[in-house]
């Protein structure tokens, strides 16, 4: 994966977004290990946070068509963020559903017309 795919990463959820920075401030906050990160600025929109090495995570939650896009950047907490970005709820009509729709025939599991497939 390249770098940049990991210090800028989004989604989707259907938190308003004051709740998606309070979330995010709980989840860095939450546990007493290196990737632990605390609160350096904020806004309405936005949270940086802080964490061992002066390392910096930022949030920001802003409303798009109906959804809140979500959006965040750092170096050092790249795992973390992608684990607290899949923690949001996604907003109605979006997921696995959406994804199968989206998706050719042959890869949403119809054994008819799956490669491979047993008859």
């Amino acid at each position: 994966m390249r770098q940049i795919d990991r210090t800028l990463q989004d989604t989707l959820t259907s938190m308003p977004p004051a709740d998606v920075i309070a979330a995010a401030k709980e989840f860095f906050a939450r546990y007493n290990t290196v990737y632990t990160a605390f609160v350096d600025m904020e806004g309405p929109d936005f949270v940086s946070m802080r964490g061992a090495g002066n390392e910096e995570v930022i949030v920001a939650a802003t409303p798009k068509n109906g959804a809140t896009f979500v959006t965040g950047s750092t170096y050092y907490f790249d795992q973390q963020l992608a684990r607290f970005l899949a923690s949001l709820p996604a907003p109605d009509g979006y997921g696995i559903t959406l994804l199968a729709e989206e998706l050719p025939e042959s890869a949403t599991g119809n054994a008819s017309t799956a490669p491979g497939a047993r008859a």
